[in-house]
């Protein structure tokens, strides 16, 4: 029976030398996990204070914004996003393809966060019917993490002005409504597939699926026949698989010619 204890011993001692070893590289992980996160987002986070440094400005006699600066560090900007009472305030940039700046930061590095970017299909000054954005959804109110505010129907009443700089041109952004969809919505998803021409389908689309709306707004929009300008922005939500977080707003030109 002795030599079978001390069997039993030593398989024992293993043992816990497994669940022990097991544990410390369970923490070790951890460590590594909570380390890299932070890099990622302190990387975003010092992105962000470089370009604010160059954010355009513009004023009622100069509408012209100075770009010369951010286009000699990428000159894939095209333009630059604010929206009041959130802390998105990026440049944006256009790739050749949608995964072009997916995983690339506005200096051209790698980096998690990625870039704000305008769909590829679109056009890079903005005259498109519908133009889309996109921006990863990250934690500490980082790129367009954000967008979570406007399904809070508090908050959406409240806030509901942006800016969009170009060179050439400001727009106002007036937001219209906020909308969770699948990343399969090609009525979201196909900006190409919008003309002046079906706007109205547009709206009454959105009117169906949105969260939250501004009725008059909208009442408006279906009675007019100019042509209307809308700016998207979409990021990752976790209400369900590919669940998206979209927020539509209405460009107005502020120096309309």
């Amino acid at each position: 029976m002795k030599p079978l204890r001390i069997v039993f011993r030593a398989a024992n001692a293993f043992v816990n030398f497994l669940v022990v070893f097991a544990l410390l590289l369970a923490g070790a992980y951890s460590c590594f996990a909570l380390w890299d996160n932070s890099r990622i987002y302190s990387a975003a986070k010092n992105v962000q204070a470089d370009m604010l440094k160059l954010k355009p400005d513009t004023s009622a006699t100069n509408p012209s914004a100075d770009f010369s600066q951010l286009l000699q560090i990428n000159p894939d900007i095209c333009a630059w996003i604010s929206m009041d009472g959130t802390k998105i305030q990026y440049p944006v940039v256009q790739g050749e393809t949608n995964l072009s700046y997916i995983n690339q930061d506005i200096y051209g590095d790698f980096a998690l966060a990625g870039s704000i970017y305008l769909d590829a299909r679109n056009s890079a000054n903005f005259t498109d019917t519908y133009s889309l954005l996109y921006g990863h959804h990250m934690d500490g109110n980082r790129m367009f993490g954000d967008l979570d505010l406007y399904k809070d129907a508090a908050f959406f009443e409240k806030n509901h002005t942006g800016a969009l700089i170009l060179p050439q041109q400001t727009y106002t952004l007036e937001i219209l409504s906020c909308l969770l969809v699948n990343a399969s919505d090609e009525m979201i998803f196909l900006p190409t597939y919008w003309q002046p021409e079906n706007q109205n389908k547009l709206f009454a689309y959105i009117a169906k699926h949105a969260l939250h709306i501004h009725p008059d707004l909208l009442d408006s929009l279906m009675h007019t026949t100019a042509p209307v300008h809308l700016l998207a922005l979409s990021t990752c939500s976790t209400e369900f698989t590919d669940a998206r977080t979209i927020v539509i707003a209405i460009m107005y030109p502020s120096n309309p010619a």
